[in-house]
This record gives structure tokens, C-alpha cells and sequence, in this order.
């Protein structure tokens, strides 16, 4: 079985992937009883669509490859601490438990800036995982905004 730092490794290639594209390099996979079943990044750029973020992107893949919406016994990992709406859509499909690796300080919605999966009302609750791979998430976007000044 693979350690949560195994599956952030893939979501690291895949932010790699994003950054060979000028993207911000944010990577996402989801697994689902040990095996990955959809991966992706960021796509904002290449779409020109505000929510292609990693973790929508991955949320409708694996929701397709699972045939449902309901994503209950799935794990998605993040490099990057997930937006508002990134967070609101993984308490909309029910995914089990989030594993991500950097904290983002300007817009986090999981614990750095605000905490949109801990509201009292909301009918699911998943577990959270922080700082996996963090310094190499860290270093990744990092090396990608440094190119841009």
C-alpha cells in the first residue's frame, strides 16, 4: 500500500506538468481503494476558465471514471492548500478524506485564511490532512513565480 507521500509524488508530477505549461503549477490526484483513478492541473491558462483548477478538474474525472457524483471512498491529494471553491466542491462530492502539501497564506479555504470545510451546517464532513511534501510543493511554486518577476 502507498504511503500518503508516494500519492504526492504523482500530484507533484502533475504540477510539473502544469508549470512546463505556464500554468501554476498545482497538481491533484484522486484515489480510490489504493489505485489512482483520475489526476490532473491546473488548466486556467489553456481553457481560459476560472474553475479549471487541479482539484475540480480531478473531482469530475474521478467522478466520471466512478460513474457517480459521490466520491465517499475517495482521498484526493493537493499540492497546494485547496481555494473556497475547490473545498466547497469536495464537501459537494463527498470526497472521504483531503491530503494536501503547502499551506496557500493569501487564499487557502482549509486552514490558512479560512476554514470552509469545518462550517457547522454542512451535511459531510472529511478528514484533513496538512503538509505532506510540503517543502517540495513549496519549492515548486515558488520556482515558478520567481520566473514570472
Amino acid at each position: 500500500m502507498l504511503q500518503h507521500q508516494d500519492w504526492m509524488r504523482l500530484a507533484l508530477e502533475q504540477a510539473r506538468q502544469a508549470f512546463a505549461q505556464g500554468e501554476i503549477p498545482i497538481g491533484a490526484v484522486v484515489v480510490h481503494h489504493d489505485k489512482i483513478i483520475a489526476a490532473a492541473h491546473n488548466e486556467k491558462e489553456k481553457r481560459q476558465d476560472p474553475t479549471a483548477h487541479a482539484e475540480i478538474l480531478a473531482i469530475r474525472r474521478a467522478a466520471k471514471a466512478l460513474e457517480t457524483w459521490r466520491l465517499s471512498e475517495a482521498t484526493l491529494y493537493v499540492t497546494l492548500e485547496p481555494c473556497p471553491m475547490c473545498a466547497g466542491a469536495m464537501i459537494q462530492s463527498r470526497v472521504a478524506r483531503l491530503v494536501y502539501g503547502a499551506m496557500d497564506r493569501k487564499g487557502g479555504a482549509v486552514e490558512s485564511v479560512m476554514n470552509v470545510l469545518d462550517f457547522r451546517c454542512w451535511n459531510h464532513r472529511l478528514e484533513v490532512v496538512a503538509g505532506i511534501l510540503e517543502d517540495d510543493c513549496t519549492e515548486l511554486l515558488t520556482s515558478f513565480f520567481a520566473g514570472l518577476r
